[in-house]
């Protein structure tokens, strides 16, 4: 961990949202520049985590204090954006472990941000 994180780094999650059940209102305001950075903590209350449609996680709360922001629209290019308006040294993100017809024909996240980014990114290898 000592090659990873550093004394007073911070951990940002970044959470792209489908179309789905949450408040369409707070998908409007922040639709362009996801939503203001949230604590992870406050994602423990059920209004929030139904305001921007997410899950909590109660282990991760316990280990890390983590923020949290969350975007709508095209994942390839709102990944891209935050990377620069954060701004992000690095940036982790997963894969689908889509097929090559699937991954051709839908298009690869994570193929889009490592060729677009302007950090570096890892790719955490999707496992079934």
């Amino acid at each position: 961990m000592e090659n990873v994180i550093r004394k007073d780094d911070h951990l940002i999650l970044i959470n792209r949202q489908p179309e789905g059940n949450y408040e369409k209102g707070e998908m409007q305001l922040w639709e362009s520049i996801g939503s203001p950075f949230v604590p992870l903590i406050e994602f423990s209350d059920p209004a929030t985590m139904k305001k921007y449609g997410v899950k909590h996680d109660p282990e991760v709360v316990e280990i890390v204090e983590v923020l949290m922001k969350v975007y709508w629209g095209d994942p390839r290019e709102k990944l891209c954006e935050a990377i620069d308006s954060i701004p992000l040294s690095c940036i982790i993100v997963g894969n689908r472990g889509l097929g090559k017809l699937k991954r051709a024909i839908m298009g690869s996240v994570s193929n889009y941000v490592v060729n677009n980014g302007s950090c570096a990114v890892t790719v955490v290898k999707h496992h079934e």
